[in-house]
């Protein structure tokens, strides 16, 4: 048959055979390249990456507290109009469409910084913001900023009463029903309504302009949800099942203060409730001296960045997860376990496992506290996915007896949700219902158990020698063969996208000894190879969360590349086209000095709402690959 470019492309591609010499040489330079980059103190830090709308968070924070800092305020401009679109607006993720929400809030910010209704930039940026809804379709998060500054009535806000936040525990609605990130953000989004402190800005500074409909400002009615809220707290409150409006208030300030005290890095360790917690400090009589707001404040301060490359703010520190990723990565890929610098990486990671109880121990009281959280102090949310990495990266490198890790392997195995999965912070918070509430429009109230955590988890009891016969085993291959999709992929909740939770579910259930050949398990490996781009590498964008047949889709990335050779190389057998093709890929776009270039995000924070772009993602998951595929040579 004729050849066409592309055929002749995939032919080229399979023409490059890597030989162990070549795997060994890239190996040794990404080793190094990752090494030079440890902090003394043991850990790895690779910077994160969000949307540009979290910049715009914080300029409309300073503006409502009256702390401008006209220098900071440019730099702020600057990157706005750096990420604005062609099209006028600003997009969730790096190469994304324009997104109302983000486009609303960094409107918003330009405005408060100066610039004119009538400037071209601005023009483009208010047509496109009408053309997708207006502020009329903002999500409650943007619409409390609005609020905030006076652009739209609190009353137009999904109403948070402070006293349905300590409902008891086996009421439909109540503080540990929903996943432990919305708990951070509803805490003071609570506090914050009850007091209602607008800051009016002049009507030159305003955004009235952006409703698409100018007749029905502020039309997004919540009187339904208000009628359903207030009779639900007469009935409590006619039984006594709640306080009164003055004590739950005192209650929730202290739920506040103690996620912000010493030893914490903020409430929750994210950017959103860190900057919510601020104004709730404020609101409750904590003025900028006191110790507790200085402590949320040196939190927020940690996450921004200002460099050559410009100004900028992470959405919260991922030292855990890099580290144990890094660890892992270079032991696997044959650096010495005993080498001074993994054991004074595998020292830093075994002083920070968590032993006290936090929220988690709502839905498993009996299980005792020992796992690790994402960040470098954030006690009273460790969650699952870094506990298990965290573990696998220990024993990778000999750093653990099962003396040691049996209350970490034990409160993994107390926080197995009922359907068999893992979630990535709590146990069973997963009622569809609440997915209808009008606070629920960032997709993320619940936490569900996920196949990449998961298979994640599995492949922890595969380290320690576990297998399917156990019970637990047996459930949680049961919860992946039922999340499995009718194509043989599976969802990744915590990566982009379907590439992620395939290979992280085929890793898990091989390390668990599942017979590889069945043909549930095959359908997901000929899914694989099936989403194999012509050049040798594996590549899927954020589109593939709200359109399922951009699934496997993309530009060829590193990381993603990665994913996907770690999962095929779950499988025992040897000479695979597909894997030599990927590390083909993975070896012609290795730099000279041993990284990889990568600039779309691979990483999830809310689907749809919020990706990540983990800077480091580009060195370990690559080495990780490699040194997996050498093992198999």
């Amino acid at each position: 048959m004729p050849i066409t470019s592309r055929r002749l492309a995939e032919v080229q591609v399979k023409r490059v055979e890597v030989n162990r010499n070549q795997l060994a040489s890239a190996i040794r330079r990404a080793q190094a390249y990752l090494l030079d980059r440890q902090h003394p103190a043991g850990f790895w830090l690779g910077e994160l990456g969000a949307n540009p709308g979290i910049c715009a968070d914080y300029l409309c924070f300073l503006h409502w507290s009256g702390n401008i800092n006209p220098d900071l305020q440019n730099k702020i401009l600057d990157h706005l109009l750096t990420k604005q679109l062609a099209t006028g607006g600003w997009s969730v993720y790096e190469g994304g469409p324009a997104s109302l929400d983000p486009s609303v809030k960094a409107y918003l910010a330009l405005k408060l910084a100066g610039l004119a209704r009538s400037a071209p930039t601005m023009m483009r940026a208010a047509a496109i913001i009408r053309k997708l809804g207006g502020l009329e379709r903002t999500r409650s998060y943007t619409r409390f900023y609005l609020a905030l500054l006076g652009q739209i009535p609190w009353e137009s806000l999904p109403p948070i009463p402070v006293e349905l936040l300590l409902a008891p525990n086996w009421s439909p609605i109540n503080l540990y029903s929903v996943s432990a990130w919305t708990r951070a953000m509803l805490v003071p989004m609570a506090i914050i309504q009850h007091f209602k402190p607008t800051r009016m800005i002049s009507v030159e500074r305003g955004i009235s302009e952006l409703f698409a409909k100018p007749d029905r400002k502020g039309a997004v009615s919540a009187d339904r949800w208000r009628s359903i809220v207030l009779g639900s707290l007469q009935r409590f409150q006619r039984h006594g099942l709640i306080p009164s409006r003055q004590d739950a208030l005192a209650a929730a300030e202290k739920w506040l203060i103690d996620r912000v005290s010493e030893g914490c890095s903020g409430l929750g360790a994210i950017f959103p409730s860190m900057l919510q917690s601020l104004i709730a400090l404020k609101c409750l009589g904590h003025d900028e001296k006191s110790s507790v707001y200085c402590r949320a404040q040196s939190a927020i301060a940690e996450l921004l960045v200002d460099d050559d490359a410009g100004f900028r703010i992470q959405p919260c520190l991922s030292p855990v997860w890099d580290t144990a990723l890094s660890v892992l990565s270079l032991v696997e890929s044959g650096i010495d376990p005993s080498d001074s610098r993994i054991q004074r990486a595998t020292d830093w990671l075994a002083a920070r496992r968590i032993e006290i109880k936090g929220d988690w121990a709502v839905h498993a009281p009996h299980a005792k506290p020992s796992g690790w959280s994402f960040q470098f102090q954030n006690p009273f949310y460790p969650d699952l996915d870094d506990t298990a990495m965290v573990l696998l990266a220990l024993r990778a490198a000999k750093h653990l007896k099962d003396s040691d890790s049996g209350p970490s392997f034990n409160w993994l195995l107390q926080m197995q949700s009922h359907d068999g999965g893992w979630a990535a912070f709590d146990k069973d918070v997963q009622n569809p219902w609440l997915r209808r509430l009008p606070f629920a429009d960032h997709k993320a109230i619940l936490d569900p158990s996920c196949p990449d955590i998961t298979g994640r988890v599995l492949e922890v009891w595969g380290a320690f020698q576990l297998d399917a016969s156990f019970p637990q085993i047996q459930r949680a291959i049961h919860f992946l063969k039922s999340r499995q999709q009718k194509d043989g992929s599976w969802y990744g909740r915590w990566g982009v996208n379907y590439i992620y939770g395939t290979a992280h579910a085929l890793r898990g259930l091989a390390a668990v000894g599942v017979d590889m050949e069945e043909g549930w398990i095959q359908r997901g490996r000929q899914w694989l190879e099936a989403h194999q781009n012509h050049d040798g590498g594996w590549g899927e964008t954020c589109a593939s969360y709200p359109d399922s047949r951009r699934k496997g889709k993309g530009p060829s990335t590193a990381s993603q590349t990665a994913w996907a050779l770690i999962g095929l190389c779950a499988f025992p057998d040897r000479d695979v086209p597909s894997i030599q093709r990927g590390l083909a890929y993975l070896l012609q776009n290795q730099k000279p000095d041993g990284s990889w270039d990568e600039e779309l995000p691979t990483g999830t924070g809310f689907p749809e709402v919020m990706y990540l772009r983990y800077d480091y993602y580009r060195l370990y998951w690559p080495l990780r690959a490699l040194g997996c595929c050498f093992q198999r040579e």
